[in-house]
């Protein structure tokens, strides 16, 4: 059975830090391009991050650049969401994706339908 499980999700003061991991199991992660995305109460789901196939491309929200960064590690079949410096607006439920095969293309072009997710992981922050 093809399943993403994300995990590191929590409660967290304005301008802490979390890293969310995304872990596939029923297949390997290594030819795929994999998202982020959150969704907040009553907003609709947004993209957030996402990484190639190979790492070589990666693309952020305006939003989160320069706060967030992606990467992977296929060896351990995950990808990874750092997330520093974090604003309430922060505040969602974290879910990563198979974004296609290799590249971003599905993420960079808006699509927030896709055929596989996770169950998410819940971000707060609050003081």
């Amino acid at each position: 059975q093809l399943q993403l499980v994300e995990s590191g999700g929590g409660l967290v003061q304005p301008g802490g830090s979390l890293r969310l991991s995304c872990t596939a199991s029923g297949f390997t992660l290594d030819n795929y391009a994999i998202g982020w995305y959150r969704q907040a109460p009553g907003k609709e789901r947004e993209g957030v991050s996402c990484i190639s196939s190979t790492s070589e491309r990666t693309y952020y929200a305006d939003s989160v650049k320069g706060r967030f960064t992606i990467s992977r590690d296929d060896a351990k079949n995950t990808v990874y969401l750092q997330l520093n410096s974090l604003k309430p607006e922060d505040t969602a439920n974290y879910y990563c994706v198979v974004v296609g095969r290799y590249y971003c293309s599905n993420y960079v072009r808006g699509a927030t339908e896709y055929d596989y997710w996770g169950q998410g992981t819940q971000v707060t922050v609050s003081s």
